[in-house]
């Protein structure tokens, strides 16, 4: 009887362990925001090399990426948002604009 319960105690343990270890992968998976990251800061180069002109739209996996000028604190800036289409997670970046 002693190693029924004792059998039992350690599967209840491993299955929580693991739904927390599961849980704790599906947030690491859904939060990186390396890639997207990565393609606005190669967008921001080539706003900034004169080979993108604003506005700009695009779609970038599952991200919709709007690059719009703005009139900011007396200063022309450019911003640069990307929004996940599932989860509407939002990224915006900042640029002071080109003078020409």
């Amino acid at each position: 009887m002693e190693t029924l319960v004792a059998t039992v105690l350690i599967v209840v343990v491993f299955m929580i362990s693991s739904m927390i270890l599961n849980d704790v992968f599906s947030n690491t998976i859904k939060n990186n925001t390396g890639e997207i990251d990565a393609h606005l800061n190669e967008l921001k180069y080539l706003y900034k090399h004169e080979k993108l002109t604003v506005p700009y739209q695009d779609d970038f996996m599952d991200w919709h990426i709007y690059i719009v000028p703005t009139h900011e604190k007396g200063s022309n800036t450019i911003v640069f948002e990307a929004i996940h289409s599932n989860t509407h997670k939002t990224i915006t970046k900042t640029v002071r604009a080109n003078q020409k």
